[in-house]
């Protein structure tokens, strides 16, 4: 079932700047089928954006995005307003691919006197960098909330992808678009009738092993999980289109029983454990008739 009508886009550059557990590249193909038609009539709200592939994929003329990952939107800060500096700053030397270089820039995290002095525009590019040059393409912290991950080898890492991070300037400046680093439910008060939601939070594991919050030192359980909930409840009564994804889980089959639920299949390419790469089983939940 294509739903194609719901969106033009407008620029193929405008795609996600970072690589993101979770990310939703690969499952675009199933999302669009569900996403309700003439969205750019209303608010697009994305409150746990990521990557954002689906907002870079819509496009939508107004949109508020938010994240509880404060590096994460300061990045998007920064390649909205400041986007000349940031290019300045990636062409520096000290940004080579060295594994001597990558664990310098990895370490400023671990000494609170040298991370304070980094501007905006420094703090983003460190993400940029070592999102682009660690090992296959992982954020997470540790419970200090320090960058953890080591090095990737990579031959030639474009983490100055210049194309990409002009068109992503260019639709956030010319468009109505609202960033914001808070909680989710506090991200979504403002949502009406008829604006499409799309929540995409951490996933509930599909094992006692399987968790992996590491990119938040929030985390997120399954109490988070029930408030999420609570929240998609609410959003429905005030006449709101929402989508969830998560994964295939009985306490998420349980606690969505009474929506619309769509089991679908989608890749995972990053994750610390070679063998859980590949295909999994996910679901989208719908409050709304396709």
């Amino acid at each position: 079932m294509s739903n194609t009508s719901v969106r033009v886009k407008t620029n193929p550059l405008v795609r996600p700047f970072l690589k993101w557990a979770g990310g939703k590249r690969q499952l675009l193909p199933e999302i669009l089928k569900y996403v309700p038609k003439h969205i750019n009539k209303h608010t697009y709200y994305e409150p746990f954006i990521g990557g954002g592939a689906l907002l870079f994929e819509l496009q939508p003329p107004k949109a508020v995005i938010n994240d509880r990952n404060k590096e994460l939107i300061n990045c998007y800060q920064v390649i909205r307003d400041s986007l000349d500096e940031l290019r300045s700053e990636l062409s520096k030397d000290k940004y080579s691919n060295s594994e001597t270089s990558y664990y310098k820039m990895r370490d400023l995290d671990r000494c609170s006197k040298k991370y304070a002095k980094l501007s905006e525009v420094q703090k983003a590019a460190r993400i940029i960098y070592l999102n682009k040059t660690c090992y296959n393409g992982l954020f997470r912290v540790n419970s200090q909330g320090q960058f953890n991950v080591p090095f990737g080898r990579y031959k030639n890492p474009n983490f100055l992808d210049d194309a990409v991070l002009s068109s992503v300037n260019k639709y956030l400046n010319s468009n109505d678009i609202t960033l914001s680093n808070q909680d989710f439910q506090e991200a979504v008060e403002d949502a009406k009738q008829g604006d499409f939601v799309y929540l995409d939070p951490p996933y509930d594991p599909v094992s006692e092993t399987a968790s992996f919050t590491g990119y938040d030192v929030n985390g997120f359980n399954r109490d988070e999980q029930s408030r999420l909930k609570k929240v998609f409840d609410d959003l429905t009564a005030r006449g709101c289109k929402v989508m969830m994804s998560n994964s295939c889980t009985d306490f998420i089959l349980d606690l969505y029983q009474d929506y619309q639920v769509k089991k679908v299949r989608a890749t995972r390419s990053i994750n610390s454990n070679a063998l859980k790469r590949g295909m999994v089983n996910e679901v989208l939940v719908l409050n709304y008739e396709v």
